[in-house]
């Protein structure tokens, strides 16, 4: 696999392309952030579109699965915020499956698909390497921001209720050998191989001496389907965001074993991911649409405007579920359907607090070494080369310091350093082979 990628369709230096863009959208965010400095805030948006820096097109087509952490984008358009910044003719259009989300990135929309989308943050890399695509090819894919931290949720059926399953998967290991030894069989759900729901559960269950590979069957569903799978017994156990988790306990099918981010606090979750060549077509409506996501994502952080994302979240038009099944856990609050409750969860969503839109490099470091750690990305894969190739944190940073987003709010280094996990695993983004080798359960390939 050439690990290069240019977007005229010619191989050329990676670090030639970074260079190029990084010198470009230096100059301009500098030379923003002067011009920008005595302009009322509210209309840096028409200072940046009317100066130099025009926008290229006003159109753009971003897909979203029905998930609360894509909010950022139902805001962006309701509240009006892709207008705001001159993106007057941007449509949010509703995916079927991850895989669909994929497909149609992978055609664009010249072919009647794509050109970003709301997505799992692995998967702008699974889709650039070609790992997870039609025939290997590959579709070259950037990171512009992350779309939240934390969020998402393991559940699990009625019938364990009794075991009351948590944090330790241990007990849930000795209920599903017993429900094997009777004859059934017993399977997790999660909704893209090698997606983050996939890299959660996997965790969690590996942690618990569950080998996701050989002691369940591990199945891919869509994240709007999890609750009537459950309901007929498709799977034991799911990983997923919301509304689906909160549903399934007000259905009464199951209840929350756990928030994702009692396992790995403030873990990194969804992104803004644009096609490679749209973005490098389209320069300044980047830049746009970063600051557009940005300020719809401080809305959504807001605990004021909470019980509004939720109401925007249940439309029809977006994620199409009961209020009640979206509210409470938007606002921070959790009945994990066992009779543990609690609010205003330290383990919450985040939108925009403690960095949550920055796109760390470290995070997607982590990511790759858990995709070769169960087999999707080859063992000598150079992680560090293809971060640099798809994490676009400087278009970040320049749309930031346009944005007028206060420098204490703008991280100083690309790393968020050693991350610790809720078993003492530790993640250290310069040394990930060490996290590896302290890894009993995994699926890495030559």
């Amino acid at each position: 696999m050439d690990d290069s990628f240019s977007n005229d369709g010619q191989n050329k230096p990676a670090s030639n392309i970074k260079r190029r863009d990084f010198l470009k959208y230096s100059i301009a965010a500098v030379g923003g952030a002067a011009l920008l400095s005595s302009v009322p805030p509210g209309m840096r948006s028409m200072a940046w579109a009317a100066g130099s820096d025009k926008l290229e097109t006003t159109k753009a087509k971003l897909g979203f699965i029905a998930l609360t952490d894509a909010a950022p984008l139902f805001v962006a358009d309701e509240k009006g915020f892709f207008k705001k910044h001159g993106m007057t003719d941007v449509e949010v259009l509703k995916q079927s499956s991850w895989g669909t989300t994929r497909d149609n990135l992978v055609l664009g929309s010249a072919s009647n698909g794509i050109d970003g989308a709301h997505i799992l943050t692995p998967m702008p890399y699974l889709i650039s390497t070609g790992a997870m695509t039609a025939n290997n090819i590959p579709t070259p894919m950037y990171i512009l921001a992350r779309l939240n931290l934390g969020g998402q949720c393991i559940s699990v059926g009625q019938e364990y209720m009794d075991q009351k399953v948590g944090l330790d998967s241990a007990p849930f290991k000795t209920a599903l050998e017993a429900k094997k030894a009777s004859g059934k069989t017993v399977s997790a759900a999660m909704t893209f191989p090698g997606g983050t729901h996939d890299l959660w559960i996997r965790y969690w269950m590996a942690a618990g001496g569950i080998d996701p590979n050989s002691d369940i069957a591990t199945i891919v569903v869509p994240p709007a389907q999890m609750v009537a799978n459950m309901k007929v017994g498709s799977m034991d156990t799911f990983c997923v965001c919301e509304p689906w988790n909160e549903q399934l306990i007000n259905q009464k099918i199951g209840y929350t074993a756990l928030t994702t981010s009692e396992l790995w606090h403030n873990h990194p979750e969804k992104a803004f991911g644009m096609r490679a060549d749209w973005v490098d077509a389209h320069p300044n409506s980047t830049q746009a649409l970063i600051m557009a996501v940005m300020e719809a994502q401080m809305y959504c952080e807001d605990p004021a405007n909470r019980e509004e994302v939720a109401k925007i979240c249940s439309k029809r038009r977006w994620i199409n579920a009961p209020f009640n099944d979206v509210v409470e856990r938007m606002k921070g609050n959790f009945d994990y359907g066992t009779g543990r409750v609690v609010e205003n969860s330290p383990h919450q969503m985040r939108y925009w607090k403690d960095n949550a839109s920055y796109p760390y490099k470290s995070h997607d470091k982590w990511f790759l070494t858990e995709d070769i750690r169960w087999g999707y990305l080859p063992a000598d894969l150079d992680m560090d080369a293809w971060v640099d190739k798809v994490n676009r944190e400087d278009l970040w940073r320049a749309a930031a310091t346009t944005l007028g987003v206060p420098a204490a709010q703008i991280p100083t280094s690309t790393s968020r350093g050693v991350e610790t996990f809720f078993d003492g695993k530790t993640f250290d983004p310069e040394n990930p082979q060490a996290y590896l080798d302290s890894l009993a359960i995994k699926a890495i390939r030559s």
